[in-house]
């Protein structure tokens, strides 16, 4: 395989977007499939914002390009990159200038329920963010299901098993099969 492959996991806060990431690294680990993986909302952390970025787009495609070049230079030719965001339009021409046009890009949409998205979020903001995580995820699930690229695959995440979440997933990509 000579292009490149991203698959996207995208979706509100609490609906389980690293969990799912890290259990299809798992699944394609175990059916040996090499590929990387990246916490997209590890690209973009600093504070303040620089200056004439206030969403931290920029530097997040600067850091995704350069991550992605260490990995290309090693061979790696396929990635799982998670991120509430991801999938919508805009989000498109990042992955296009970090992995090359000929990238194919796969987006999954991961849906929870209001009173699954904030079940998860109570149980992991410990800190002062727990009201500001609550209502950003509400209006995120909102916009995503608007918003959310065509072809998009949409994955319910309320009542199920992770195993069985990332295995459908998985499917989706076609890369371990």
């Amino acid at each position: 395989m000579e292009h490149s492959e991203v698959l996207l996991i995208g979706g509100r806060a609490g609906v389980g977007k690293t969990t799912v990431g890290w259990e299809v690294s798992a699944l394609l680990r175990a059916a040996a499939v090499s590929h990387a993986v990246i916490d997209g909302d590890f690209m973009g952390q600093v504070h303040p914002a620089p200056e004439g970025d206030p969403h931290r787009s920029e530097i997040t495609e600067k850091n995704l390009t350069a991550v992605w070049e260490n990995f290309t230079q090693r061979g790696y030719r396929r990635l799982i990159y998670t991120n509430t965001a991801s999938v919508l339009p805009e989000a498109t021409g990042m992955f296009v200038r970090a992995m090359g046009a000929q990238a194919r890009i796969t987006r999954v949409l991961l849906t929870a329920s209001d009173a699954t998205a904030r079940e998860r979020l109570v149980g992991r903001e410990l800190g002062s963010e727990l009201e500001q995580e609550l209502k950003g995820s509400a209006r995120n699930a909102r916009l995503l299901d608007q918003r959310a690229c065509a072809g998009t695959v949409r994955v319910v995440t309320d009542g199920r098993h992770v195993v069985d979440i990332a295995r459908e997933v998985v499917a989706v990509t076609g890369w371990a099969g």
